[in-house]
């Protein structure tokens, strides 16, 4: 192993120096992917988290500058469209440099979060004062005269103001802790915590599969919290080391393979003031995830959703919080697995009489309006609506709003009656739309990014735009040369293609498939503003591909799980079918030089095409892909393979090593050394067997996680990419 290693990491050398040939000189291509990084492809100085107060007439919401990934929190009068700086992470840290704690770099890798400064913050209900957090400090600004205290304590992550806006919760040192805001004084309120016992926090997979981040609620009137304990003591334990800082203690994390144990979880409920813990009770060897926890402001009980193992059955349950004692409101069963909506279901209603429900029992998403003990009232939406997500709940007039509509391209934004019946759209134009209620559900931010490539947040009331949240954010020298269509293979399949700016009319381009062809993604998005890193690459002379087979969302629920039991034959038969159909539709594509590169799944895709369909692909890049699923999370990887004991044939067969002697194409594979998601370990493995199989291949390892976001970093990276593909599928002259 150690020789397999050093012939790979001069493998490595060599083409890190081949990529510098290339990057030698200034380019125009070169100038616009810089200037896509520094912007983020032109997203930075856009406004987001967004937050009403309470009397609707302020948004708040977070924004850094047009090259600058610090954000700073300001505040709009949606009456005058005055918006003024509230306060900057400068403010508070003088010259001083933004510090995260392991355990805070570790919730913004889960979530994705490149930003620096005020990542998030917390507005009091009544819209007087918020909290920020920074460098593990918190800090409680007053919007009326903006004077920002520091709080006690250190290494806070996760606060959260109570209703009632008095007390603020965060968790330290895996304890949950209270701050009394009028006292500034902190307690403790849970105790006992170890290396292998935390209170207060969602575990890896909860935080990475399940879109749960939360590991503790308040109560409705203020007075508890429930909070979850984690014992991991059974949990293996993986260790990441820098490479730059050998001297430094490698970082250790628990991590729950398939198939291994899975973090122990059980919910308590215990007194603001601390006291004894009342432990909800649930058979949690049946049940071992706690998926969701909903204790809102509506009378309604205590309620989670909880799965079992395989995913294949869950129950909505509420709780007592004296007695601990349990009730099955609910029971969902699906022979394959069941999804999880990013919504926190239920949403109960007010006075607690009924809740809303969203569930694919009939074949696709429908929402449901269902009694406080689970009866079935009525279906809100219909099967073939393309429900994709929950926005409000408007109790009052009795509406629900979602997102979604007939094109899984696009969500739209739509109101349904309670009472049933047809459903009204709010937007029409193409792309996908979002918003963000006030407290009276009167207003909401409308943000918006379109097929024509306008994007932007405004304000509506009463159906009309009433203010616009301003943005600085550059405005692009051009957009996408994008055209949206479908492939008409064995399937039909939503499909993009982003010619060159320069493009010709009847001559023949190579063409790159980018992918990801794995569950819970759409890669085909109405989103022109999507595609940017596409036209950079196409303006180097390529024809650049998207295509969304069976296993992707969108289009109900025997599309999404064609692929259980097996990752890759069905995904890799339709990307190719859905090639082939292009190019019978596009004479422009040639066929005969494809190449195929993607990220994360889509890198475990490029790495099993390049090996698996020599015949299709001339040559692959794999970036942090995934090789053997067993050593992949376990809700994510059993949900769709099952338990590794149980379906040896499946993770056999979803393994790149498995094909590894096949190799005949260049293969160029990128990972990240201290990736905490998809561990560098999986690129080892196939590179590993790559060699002893006597197959060439490129391998570079980066500094760096699963994240690419320093403009820097990810400019030599693309740039290394297309000169490796230049090599491969561009004749020399």
């Amino acid at each position: 192993m150690r020789l397999n290693l050093a012939v790979t990491v001069v493998v490595a050398l060599r083409a890190l120096a081949t990529s510098q040939l290339y990057a030698a000189e200034p380019s125009a291509a070169s100038a616009f992917f810089r200037d896509l990084a520094e912007t983020r492809d032109y997203s930075l100085g856009q406004p987001v988290s967004p937050k009403f107060t309470a009397d609707g007439q302020t948004v708040v919401f977070l924004r850094g500058g047009a090259r600058d990934p610090v954000l700073r929190l300001y505040a709009f009068d949606v009456v005058t469209s005055q918006v003024r700086e509230l306060i900057t992470p400068a403010q508070l840290l003088g010259r001083a440099e933004e510090k995260l704690s392991p355990e805070e770099k570790s919730r913004r890798e889960r979530t994705r979060v490149s930003t620096r400064g005020f990542t998030t913050f917390q507005l009091s209900k009544d819209g007087s004062r918020l909290v920020v957090s920074l460098s593990g400090k918190l800090y409680l600004l007053s919007l009326a005269d903006l004077e920002a205290v520091e709080l006690p304590g250190e290494r806070w992550i996760d606060p959260r103001l109570s209703p009632d806006g008095k007390y603020l919760a965060a968790v330290s040192n895996n304890e949950l802790n209270i701050i009394d805001l009028a006292t500034r004084t902190v307690k403790a309120i849970t105790s006992g915590a170890t290396d292998a016992l935390h209170h207060g926090v969602a575990e890896f997979v909860a935080q990475e599969e399940m879109d749960r981040r939360e590991g503790y609620w308040w109560s409705p009137d203020s007075n508890y919290l429930a909070y979850q304990e984690n014992d991991e003591s059974g949990v293996e334990v993986r260790y990441i080391a820098d490479p730059l800082q050998p001297e430094a203690k490698p970082q250790a994390q628990f991590y729950p393979r398939a198939g291994s144990a899975n973090t122990k979880v059980r919910l308590g409920v215990i007194a603001r003031n601390g006291g004894p813990t009342h432990w909800i009770d649930w058979d949690r060897e049946a049940y071992p995830y706690l998926a969701r926890v909903v204790w809102d402001e509506n009378a309604a009980p205590l309620t989670l959703l909880v799965q079992n193992r395989a995913q294949q059955k869950q129950l909505v349950l509420s709780a007592d919080t004296t007695t601990g004692q349990t009730l099955t409101l609910l029971t969902e069963i699906d022979s394959a697995w069941l999804n999880l909506d990013r919504t926190h279901m239920p949403v109960w209603l007010e006075n607690g009489r009924q809740f809303i429900w969203t569930t694919e029992r009939k074949g696709a998403w429908q929402v449901e309006l269902r009694k406080a003990d689970g009866a079935f009232v009525r279906a809100l939406t219909p099967a073939t609506f393309g429900y994709r997500r929950f926005v409000a709940l408007d109790d009052a007039r009795g509406f629900v709003y979602v997102a979604g509509g007939d094109d899984a391209r696009e969500m739209q934004l739509w109101k349904f009656s309670l009472k049933g019946g047809a459903g009204t759209r709010l937007t029409q134009e193409s792309g996908n739309h979002s918003a963000v209620f006030s407290d009276d559900r009167q207003s909401y931010v409308h943000t918006y990014q379109l097929l024509d490539g306008r994007n932007g947040s405004e304000i509506m009331r009463g159906g009309a735009v009433v203010a616009k949240l301003p943005s600085v954010a550059e405005a692009p020298p051009a957009l996408p040369n994008l055209e949206l269509t479908c492939a008409q293979g064995k399937h039909t399949f939503d499909a993009a293609i982003v010619r060159p700016r320069n493009f010709t009319a009847g001559q023949k381009y190579p063409v790159i498939l980018s992918v990801y062809a794995g569950p819970t993604t759409k890669f085909v998005t109405s989103s022109r503003r999507a595609y940017f890193l596409d036209q950079w690459v196409a303006d180097q002379g390529y024809v650049v591909v998207r295509i969304d087979g069976r296993g992707t969302p969108g289009y109900g629920r025997a599309w999404e799980r064609a692929v259980r039991g097996n990752l890759i034959d069905i995904a890799l038969d339709d990307q190719i079918d859905g090639l082939q159909a292009l190019a019978r539709q596009y004479s422009e594509l040639d066929l005969s030089r494809v190449g195929v590169s993607g990220w994360s799944f889509g890198g475990y895709f490029a790495a099993m095409a390049a090996i698996r369909r020599t015949d299709v692909f001339r040559a692959g890049v794999a970036g942090a892909p995934v090789v053997t699923w067993e050593n992949y999370d376990t809700h994510y990887t059993e949900r769709y393979l099952g338990l590794p004991a149980e379906a040896p044939e499946a993770y056999r067969l979803s393994n790149v090593t498995t094909y590894a002697k096949n190799l005949k194409q260049p293969l160029l594979i990128i990972h990240g050394l201290t990736d905490d998601n998809v561990y560098a370990q999986h690129s080892l493995q196939l590179v590993d067997a790559l060699f002893m199989a006597g197959k060439p291949y490129e391998f570079m390892p980066m500094l760096g996680t699963h994240m690419v976001s320093d403009p820097v970093v990810r400019q030599s990276q693309q740039e290394r990419i297309m000169a490796f593909f230049a090599r491969a599928l561009v004749p020399t002259p």
